[in-house]
């Protein structure tokens, strides 16, 4: 969806992998109602739920329950036939912690994990719910005598979480050649991979990636660029390079391309 400036150059260099808790086993989505003003790592974990299921148009996950939060929650709601009113209660929170074909983003990130520490994942950790997930799915229901959907609900996600405590999340180090774009060039849609309308929210701090070396839905901080969240993908985008959203032409150009820094989170 966007236009890149710049020769892009292959350069990849891996100078460290560690790893941070808290683990995945200890996300709590679910066990609070989450309202209009609230403040706390529950409601980033919401965020993160709807942006996999492209309802939390903004580019990042805050932790606060404002507007955005509240229209998503609404739209998801709808959807599903709940009440709409804007709270992220139990029936809307379960639903939301259903994970299926199509879904992206960080809960993908966290469901490839488990799978992959019972066995059952050899793919790429991807942040996409492809049909190599599914399958993966597929086979450890049958191990676990569930029903055998490719859908990973409540009743699966209880046994992979068996070994929650075997799986953390992760951050590495790696330099990458980038290049900028913006949402206004010929043909661009302004709209990510995740759903992300970056003309909406031109304040946006967004990379594209190539999701076999930086999952989606990854934060990534980029030398010189800030903070951004893995959103997006491009055609152009492969491997070991990094594509940075700037908000006007000038900017982008301005970047052009050069080698940067980047510590991957998620």
């Amino acid at each position: 969806m966007k236009k890149k400036w710049g020769l892009v150059l292959v350069v990849l260099t891996i100078t460290g992998i560690g790893l941070f808790f808290p683990s995945i086993g200890e996300a709590t989505l679910g066990d609070r109602t989450l309202k209009k003003g609230m403040v706390h790592n529950d409601v980033k974990e919401l965020q993160e739920y709807l942006l996999a299921k492209g309802e939390f148009p903004y580019h990042t996950a805050t932790g606060y329950f404002g507007d955005i939060t509240v229209e998503a929650v609404k739209e998801f709601q709808k959807k599903k036939r709940l009440k709409v009113d804007g709270i992220a209660g139990p029936q809307t929170n379960n639903k939301l912690k259903v994970l299926r074909s199509g879904d992206m983003g960080m809960p993908i990130i966290k469901l490839q994990r488990l799978l992959k520490s019972w066995g059952h994942y050899n793919g790429t950790i991807d942040g996409i719910y492809g049909s190599g997930t599914k399958n993966a799915v597929i086979q450890f229901q049958k191990k676990m005598s569930l029903t055998a959907d490719g859908i990973a609900g409540p009743q699966t996600f209880n046994k992979l979480n068996d070994k929650a405590t075997e799986v953390a999340n992760s951050t590495k180090e790696l330099t990458v050649e980038s290049t900028a774009y913006t949402a206004y060039c010929d043909g661009c849609s302004g709209i990510t991979k995740l759903g992300i309308d970056l003309r909406k929210y031109p304040d946006g701090k967004v990379v594209a990636v190539d999701p076999n070396v930086i999952p989606l839905g990854s934060t990534v901080e980029v030398e010189g660029y800030g903070t951004a969240v893995a959103a997006d993908v491009g055609g152009g985008i492969n491997g070991n390079e990094l594509d940075l959203f700037f908000a006007n032409e000038t900017s982008a150009l301005n970047w052009g391309r050069k080698s940067v820094k980047v510590r991957v989170r998620n």
